[in-house]
């Protein structure tokens, strides 16, 4: 281990060194979520006075960081978001010229940036080395694992606090250029309550997953609603591109098994994972889950493998010919696609015909002001799913499947889970629009 550690000691730098490493006219591309070095990127704008154009690309950045957030940034620095956060929201609505969205399927995030350059940097984090020189990723691979391979220079930040999972997270002390201490609490994601609304959605939702599905399930208020509603199934599997708080409860309560998969049978399969600090103490030396790339686990083609496969995404609105708004409102980018497109391609084309798609959302918006179900979306609204991909949708007023139906059987089926005060309103537009 001397050996090793040797070779540890050698690499370390301080966080303010970081900041030298940055330069102008290069792509930084930082690990996501759970995984943000934020230490590291607590200090990338101490670099400003020396560097011009550096582009830092990020997914959900979990911080209102200096570098872009500060409007005296602009020109040198942006952050490239492949998923907008509050941070970056707040840095757009107050024109600091400083951020920019990255339109993108998860599953060719990472992979599709390096068609356009080799990155600079690679900056992430990771935990301590063991007494063999390997550290893990801990809580992330989703791009982190290509990136890291691809980057000019590798930065991770180890965190003492990190778990230590399985799969494909491991890397050698020796395949990473420089190492920085960095100890705290993983950043979390509470998991909100369910009110009654939220709960009826779940509980259709619920209707439709079967004994023995594989599900990908994601966090936030509806996807908690339909979690607790499958406690009484059996069986369940997971193969999902973010590990939750719900899932390991589920496990917990005995109805996720992973036993009836056909695809790596007894395994938790995610890329990342976000939650609360038991979630991540539960993922500690844990070898029930498995950490794969979303190069892998969110490929349409890998997911359609999965027994059942069940995919549960929310969305913004949904128009009467199927199409699904799940980031934007006309030109106002609120999150991203993330791997909803991947999930519910692979889960609609599953190998064994009985694979669902289910897209949720609450019926009205701005506290019941107007409806999520439209006649056409807002113009300049970006498409999440396209409408031949859209199979189940789910309100709290029931569930509508589109798949296979025409636009005027779909513009029925889709007001009549619409609320109630709306749908006289979108009958009379829908006839206009020659629709019914």
């Amino acid at each position: 281990m001397s050996r090793f550690n040797d070779i540890y000691k050698s690499k370390l730098i301080s966080l303010d060194q970081v900041a030298d490493l940055i330069k102008s006219d290069s792509d930084i591309i930082v690990a996501q979520c759970a995984s943000e070095p934020q230490g590291c990127m607590s200090k990338f704008h101490l670099a400003k006075d020396r560097v011009r154009e550096v582009k830092v690309f990020s997914v959900l950045t979990m911080k209102p960081y200096d570098f872009y957030m500060k409007p005296e940034m602009k020109g040198h620095f942006e952050l490239c978001s492949w998923f907008h956060a509050p941070g970056s929201r707040q840095a757009i609505k107050e024109k600091t010229g400083t951020v920019t969205y990255v339109p993108n399927m998860l599953h060719r995030a990472a992979t599709d940036r390096l068609k356009v350059r080799r990155p600079h940097m690679f900056v992430g984090t990771c935990t301590p080395p063991d007494e063999k020189g390997f550290v893990s990723l801990s809580l992330g691979v989703t791009y982190e694992k290509d990136i890291l391979e691809a980057a000019e220079i590798v930065v991770l930040e180890v965190n003492d606090q990190l778990p230590r999972t399985f799969g494909d997270t491991h890397v050698h002390i020796t395949d990473v250029d420089y190492f920085v201490e960095y100890s705290q609490v993983p950043p979390t994601l509470p998991s909100p309550q369910p009110d009654e609304e939220a709960m009826r959605i779940g509980e259709h939702i619920a209707e439709l997953v079967d004994d023995g599905s594989t599900i990908q399930l994601g966090i936030g208020e509806i996807p908690n609603a339909a979690a607790l509603s499958l406690r009484n199934k059996k069986d369940l599997g997971v193969h999902t591109e973010m590990m939750v708080d719900s899932m390991m409860e589920l496990y917990e309560l005995g109805v996720i098994t992973n036993k009836k998969k056909a695809l790596h049978n007894g395994k938790f399969i995610c890329t990342f994972a976000m939650g609360s600090e038991k979630l991540y103490r539960w993922l500690h030396n844990n070898p029930s889950v498995e950490f794969l790339r979303g190069r892998y686990v969110n490929d349409p083609c890998v997911i359609r493998k999965n027994s059942k496969m069940v995919s549960i995404n929310t969305c913004i609105m949904v128009d009467f010919t199927g199409q699904v708004a799940s980031e934007s409102i006309g030109i106002n980018q609120y999150s991203g696609t993330g791997g909803q497109t991947d999930t519910a391609e692979g889960a609609i084309e599953g190998f064994d015909g009985l694979g669902k798609s289910i897209i949720a959302c609450r019926s009205t918006a701005r506290n019941g002001e107007i409806s999520t179900i439209v006649p056409v979306l807002p113009e300049g609204t970006a498409v999440t799913l396209h409408r031949s991909h859209t199979d189940y949708v789910v309100t709290e007023w029931g569930y509508a499947r589109l798949t296979g139906l025409t636009v005027k059987e779909r513009t029925k089926a889709l007001i009549s889970i619409a609320h109630p005060k709306f749908r006289e309103e979108l009958t009379e537009k829908a006839k206009q629009m020659g629709y019914i």
